[in-house]
């Protein structure tokens, strides 16, 4: 009786740990345009602070840049621990604790290029 019932245990729990992996995995690209689309609000305040003839705003564009990124980090993480598609877009935003933002623009521009464009 005991075995009949992990057989239907099995059968049944098999089928949805399947589909709660795939569901998972899925969510990898969802998360990546998510963390992508804050990466790309920061690298236009990053630009427009760049231009900014008052030092107060370019400062205050400066920390909201730097905000945005550590924004995308969460959604970042979490679509890089879905697959390894992701995991340079995290590896480049955790580097923003540690370097400035003008050394992260092209990497972060290049690949959410690729990330949005499908590639």
């Amino acid at each position: 009786m005991r075995t009949r019932r992990w057989r239907i245990a099995a059968v049944v729990a098999f089928p949805i740990a399947g589909l709660l992996a795939s569901a998972c995995g899925g969510g990898g690209a969802a998360l990546a345009d998510q963390a992508c689309a804050h990466v790309q609000r920061s690298l236009e305040l990053y630009a427009s602070a760049k231009h900014a003839r008052n030092p107060t705003v370019a400062n205050h564009e400066r920390r909201a840049a730097l905000t945005e990124l550590r924004v995308a980090l969460g959604p970042a993480a979490r679509a890089g621990s879905a697959g390894g598609t992701y995991q340079a877009l995290q590896a480049t935003l955790e580097e923003s604790n540690r370097v400035p933002e003008s050394y992260l623009v092209d990497a972060l521009s290049a690949q959410c290029t690729s990330i949005t464009s499908g590639s």
